[in-house]
């Protein structure tokens, strides 16, 4: 009593082949909903620090200006601060219109770190200009921006 445990693989027919090219179709034009716009960095921003005006003053963003690898993108932001008790900055935030999500990293400080600096590496999904706000002790919000050229982007989400 043996039987051939062997399996068919299934026949393709045409109207298989028509709905496999259809599906195939319908996935390469389908937008892909992976990557933030300059819309979502706004409302990020607002939702960080509601409707408080924001200067463009005080604050220097510092990336190189082609950037060959998105996957490490080295960056700095300074900022003008005396970092006394009485006026100091309490913390720089990062915000990128490009990257699935759009606010990056924030970094709390305050007048024992002598001075209002930071530098480290981030991932980038594309050609962008990065915001860096700064906040200060009285509640003032500082901005810089910086734009890199991303020839390899990274942070793809498919």
């Amino acid at each position: 009593m043996s039987e051939d445990m062997t399996i068919a693989p299934a026949a393709l027919t045409r109207r298989g082949l028509l709905g496999l090219g259809a599906g195939a179709v319908l996935i390469a034009t389908t937008p892909m909903r992976g990557m933030a716009d300059e819309a979502d960095m706004h409302a990020a921003i607002k939702e960080a620090f509601g409707d408080r005006p924001i200067e463009d003053a005080g604050v220097s963003l510092k990336l190189p200006p082609i950037s060959e690898n998105g996957f490490s993108v080295p960056l700095t932001v300074s900022v003008d601060s005396p970092m006394t008790e009485a006026d100091h900055i309490t913390q720089i935030a990062l915000f990128s219109p490009r990257n699935p999500l759009p606010d990056l990293v924030r970094f709390k400080l305050g007048p024992r770190a002598g001075k209002a600096e930071i530098a480290t590496r981030i991932r980038l999904s594309g050609t962008q200009t990065l915001v860096a706000i700064a906040e200060t002790n009285q509640g003032r919000l500082l901005r810089g921006t910086a734009e890199t050229v991303v020839t390899l982007a990274a942070c793809v989400v498919l």
